[in-house]
């Protein structure tokens, strides 16, 4: 079942918190909760999504906002592992896409390090080796979370995002499951939990209105 907004908000299902003390959702009542999303080889995460997870942090940490990564997996295994989240976590080196980009951009120090410490904690995803049949249920939970109206395409619009989930779901070596339990669409992605522990709002790429939404809810 997918997460949804206005319901109690899932546990997270982590493999492994590589920084900070472990915790989960239902350990921050009484606390807004702000779960920032990424892969370590996501330009977009590092250039939009931690650093403002990070200034979110270091704002309002005291005013009673719970701050926790998540580093998660959909593509590119082989890079979003939980060797290369430690190796960003304890050194501050990033990799991949993520270093071409920031070296571009000049956002690294030393060649291939952030220039700022990650404060908040931060866990690794549960991975789950894909191993099942591609089935007609799977591929309708994937259309259903991330083709909205599908109904009213074509059916040769249909055939041809059914053909392309066929083929993504070929490519999937694990399942995060995290990621699918809240219906994320990619990274960087934003979750924000209520003081009661009711999920909010779920928020792909920048989100121009987070801070905003925090203070609301600060204030309820």
């Amino acid at each position: 079942m997918v997460a949804k907004i206005g319901s109690i908000a899932p546990n997270l299902n982590v493999s492994k918190w590589v920084q900070g003390l472990p915790t989960n959702v239902d350990k921050e009542k009484d606390n807004l909760v702000l779960v920032e999303v990424f892969q370590v080889n996501c330009p977009g995460c590092f250039l939009y999504g931690i650093p403002q997870a990070t200034d979110i942090y270091q704002k309002y940490h005291k005013e009673g906002v719970t701050v926790l990564g998540v580093a998660t997996a959909f593509e590119d295994f082989d890079k979003n592992t939980v060797e290369n989240l430690e190796l960003l976590l304890t050194k501050g080196e990033v990799i991949g896409e993520t270093l071409k980009a920031l070296g571009q951009f000049g956002q690294l120090t030393g060649g291939n390090k952030l220039p700022y410490k990650i404060p908040f904690p931060v866990a690794m995803d549960m991975l789950k080796k894909e191993n099942g049949p591609i089935t007609k249920v799977r591929i309708d939970e994937i259309i259903q979370a991330n083709v909205p109206g599908f109904d009213s395409y074509s059916e040769l619009q249909k055939d041809e995002i059914i053909e392309r989930v066929k083929q993504y779901l070929k490519s999937k070596e694990c399942s995060a499951q995290t990621f699918e339990e809240y219906g994320l669409r990619g990274t960087p992605s934003s979750i924000l939990i209520d003081k009661k522990g009711i999920l909010r709002d779920v928020s792909f790429g920048q989100n121009d209105f987070l801070e905003e939404n925090i203070k609301k809810m600060l204030n309820e």
